[in-house]
């Protein structure tokens, strides 16, 4: 089975990936990793880079970190269209904290994963 992380280089960026490399590791899950910033370029190096031991826990295991580029456009479609296409057992999404005006006036990329994707999706915070 696979696993999609809507991947942002951010403080809930990060702690979406652990979340998902610790339960890609769990089940030994190939873990496809999107970019979920606009013209955001994601590598496996980079990935690796930031949780170095998690990933080579993951290997160990048997699973393996994909980075699969989305489509141009919206991110949030281009993660939706990604864990379609794998069909993914899991999203995972980082959700960072927004003011009530920022709720109202705009929508979030983990909102719009959260409401279209058609598996569960896993929202984490910081903390």
């Amino acid at each position: 089975m696979t696993i999609v992380l809507a991947h942002a280089d951010s403080e809930p960026g990060r702690a979406a990936l652990v979340a998902a490399l610790r339960e890609a590791t769990d089940h030994a899950e190939r873990l496809v990793v999107v970019p979920a910033t606009r013209g955001a370029h994601l590598t496996v190096e980079a990935v690796t880079e930031e949780a170095p031991d998690l990933v080579r826990a993951l290997l160990a295991a048997g699973g393996e970190v994909v980075v699969e580029e989305g489509s141009v456009g919206d991110p949030s479609d281009a993660v939706v269209q990604v864990a379609q296409r794998h069909d993914a057992r899991l999203v995972v999404v980082g959700l960072r904290h927004r003011s009530p005006v920022g709720k109202a006036i705009l929508g979030s990329t983990a909102q719009r994963i959260l409401l279209d994707a058609t598996c569960p999706v896993l929202a984490v915070k910081p903390g």
